[in-house]
């Protein structure tokens, strides 16, 4: 096992591994070689987590610890421990396959999965901070993402609705716009509905109006995306091609510390634009496209090389150029969306790591 390399560590020394639930959580505790020291079950609330601290303290220095699930179970335990300053590293689950089957599954066993992640130095990624503007992003973002679905439903129900209505109401509706549509189904409210005729008017009419708050909402959480957006990064909408809603989906893939993103390849792995090595045997140099990583993003970036591909004369430019080279459109936007990757990377705001980020927890 290849202990952390950025630590110095002593048997004394503790590392901590988090399995996280939604109303309790289970640590391990691992010595500076690997030993483990013994576990310790605690209530997801602010007393367990200072319980869970102190416990640790007991046994030894306490280096670092890795949490499950920091975007979602774990997040509150996070923000706790980073707050007392100790090096917080955000650890997957197990595999399903291999080593999990060989292990058996249990949350002791997660947990301790986890302190060996961090120890080993396999865990160096560093959970998002979600204490500032871009966590406020994404809450809005959800809200106004479930909205359009809502409102996408509602107006699909109108029109199968209409379907089946009387041959009348169909003939004075269904050549109508979408928002057309709306408006009139509105004003079909009448007597409370008693058979199918009545009742079908008392649905349009509800669904319409159902449509238009929906719409109303929508409205309303993209002004306040739009007016974070700028607030945070206005370089970033600046440049042509970024709107408020891709340039949000970039500040929440990089999160409220942006500088846990070493570098523009790191960023560009993170949105999966990267490209993997994929060769063996005779065939070598390689690479397929990447299908991991954080896919809103990447459809971000696709939507803003799409805009660039119409109306960005550079861009127009380059693409020409790689077609007479014998590249396809699917390659052309590829490698497009690596350079926007690179561009945005440069754009977005990265806080300065306070140095309580860089603290040991003490004994």
């Amino acid at each position: 096992m290849t202990i952390m390399p950025s630590l110095n560590l002593q048997r004394t020394d503790v590392v901590v591994g988090v399995d996280t639930h939604k109303d309790e959580h289970l640590a391990v505790a691992l010595d500076g070689i690997g030993g483990r020291i013994g576990s310790h079950a605690l209530p997801a609330t602010l007393d367990g987590y200072a319980n869970l601290l102190s416990w640790a303290r007991e046994h030894g220095r306490v280096v670092a610890c890795g949490v499950e699930g920091t975007g979602s179970y774990g997040s509150g335990l996070a923000r706790y421990l980073r707050r007392q300053g100790a090096r917080v590293y955000e650890v997957s689950r197990p595999p399903r396959r291999g080593e999990r089957r060989a292990a058996g599954k249990s949350d002791l066993i997660d947990a301790e999965h986890a302190a060996r992640e961090v120890l080993s130095g396999d865990a160096t990624s560093v959970p998002k901070a979600a204490n500032g503007s871009v966590e406020a992003l994404r809450l809005i973002k959800v809200a106004r993402d479930t909205a359009v679905k809502a409102r996408s439903q509602a107006i699909i129900a109108l029109k199968s609705a209409l379907v089946t209505a009387s041959d009348e109401l169909r003939a004075a509706l269904e050549g109508l716009s979408d928002f057309r549509l709306i408006t009139a189904c509105t004003e079909l409210a009448g007597e409370p509905p008693s058979d199918p005729s009545s009742a079908a008017r008392y649905v349009l009419c509800s669904l319409a109006r159902r449509w238009l708050a929906l719409h109303e909402e929508i409205k309303e959480h993209t002004r306040h995306l739009e007016r974070i957006t700028d607030e945070t990064a206005p370089q970033l909408t600046a440049t042509f091609g970024i709107g408020s809603d891709c340039a949000a989906e970039m500040l929440m893939a990089a999160g409220d510390n942006g500088e846990r993103i070493r570098s523009e390849a790191a960023f560009a792995k993170l949105c999966g634009v990267c490209p993997i090595p994929a060769s063996s045997g005779r065939t070598t140099g390689r690479h397929r496209l990447n299908r991991g990583g954080n896919r809103q993003a990447n459809a971000a970036l696709y939507r803003i090389v799409v805009v660039r591909l119409r109306w960005h004369q550079p861009t127009i430019d380059y693409a020409a150029r790689r077609t007479s080279e014998g590249r396809t459109k699917k390659e052309i936007i590829r490698c497009l969306k690596r350079y926007v990757a690179r561009e945005v990377f440069q754009l977005l705001p990265r806080s300065r790591k306070t140095a309580v980020e860089n603290l040991v927890v003490g004994t």
